[in-house]
């Protein structure tokens, strides 16, 4: 208890220190850092010995192979002083003098290389030593193999999928053109029929309408004959004509007599029918309930 008491006086009292220098401008806000003295050194004697030893003078070129040489001339003609100022403002044109100062480097190593018969070509059965191993570059192979399959197998895929909405589509558009064809050689059919066209092609073969005439001196002929169930039908309900009122009394009808019988009239006949049937007793009628019942009873006793 007495030591959390202690710290806590002693943070407050560096607080209050520390106010205090702000506001008497001793110290400034922010991160206080240590100055350290820089200590330069200038050793001459040092840098000639290393500048001698840089040089070998000693050894020949062939060892050394050190080259000092202006830039490869420019296409365009330009001042040294354009050119120093164009590569201290522009990249592009710095870049380029180091390629040409490269590029004339390499011409004059040529040439020397040339006079002291050193080869600068491979030649064909040069074998040298591979940077890394082949387990190493089976591995790298592998990879690679691996990858191209990839690539193929996703390029195959992605071109079956292409020829298989290529596919649908062709499909689609067939069933479309079988639907309109159909479509419309039934509409032909339907105008054939009511008389609107005179004349149609189904399955490559045309049918015209004859004229009223010939098809009637067909049907007198008989060439054209309905078939048993449409004989029936016309039969049982005639042929479209009117069927109400049809067994009602006319004034031809009335005035025919021909089936008139006088002693058949008013049931004077024999039979009392206007057909001249025999109306006298059936020969084997059948007897009564309660007489066929009597005759049962009888039958018990």
């Amino acid at each position: 208890m007495v030591d959390t008491v202690m710290r806590s006086s002693l943070d407050s009292d560096s607080d209050e220190e520390i106010q205090e220098a702000l506001a008497a401008g001793t110290i400034k806000p922010g991160l206080v850092v240590e100055e350290q003295k820089k200590t330069f050194i200038n050793n001459r004697e040092g840098i000639k010995e290393k500048i001698k030893e840089f040089s070998l003078v000693n050894l020949k070129w062939i060892e050394r192979l050190d080259l000092s040489n202006k830039p490869a001339p420019e296409t365009n003609q330009i001042t040294a002083e354009d050119e120093n100022e164009q590569s201290q403002n522009d990249d592009f044109n710095r870049e380029m003098r180091f390629y040409r100062q490269a590029q004339a480097s390499v011409l004059l190593g040529l040439t020397k290389l040339a006079e002291l018969s050193v080869p600068t070509k491979r030649p064909e059965d040069y074998f040298a030593e591979m940077a890394k191993s082949d387990d190493h570059m089976k591995k790298v192979r592998s990879k690679l193999l691996e990858k191209k399959m990839s690539l193929e197998r996703s390029e195959k895929a992605k071109k079956l999928r292409e020829l298989r909405k290529y596919g649908k589509k062709v499909q689609q558009e067939v069933l479309q053109q079988r639907q309109k064809e159909k479509k419309e050689m039934l509409d032909s059919v339907k105008k054939f029929r009511k008389g609107q066209v005179d004349k149609i092609d189904i399955l490559d073969e045309t049918i015209e309408r004859q004229p009223k005439q010939k098809q009637a001196q067909q049907m007198k002929n008989g060439q054209f004959k309905p078939n048993k169930k449409r004989e029936f039908k016309n039969k049982k309900f005639g042929f479209g004509g009117q069927k109400k009122r049809s067994k009602y009394n006319t004034a031809e009808s009335a005035a025919d007599v021909s089936e008139f019988r006088a002693k058949n009239a008013h049931g004077k006949g024999t039979g009392g029918n206007f057909k001249g049937k025999k109306q006298g007793k059936p020969k084997n009628q059948r007897p009564g309930k309660s007489r066929r019942k009597t005759m049962k009873n009888k039958g018990r006793k």
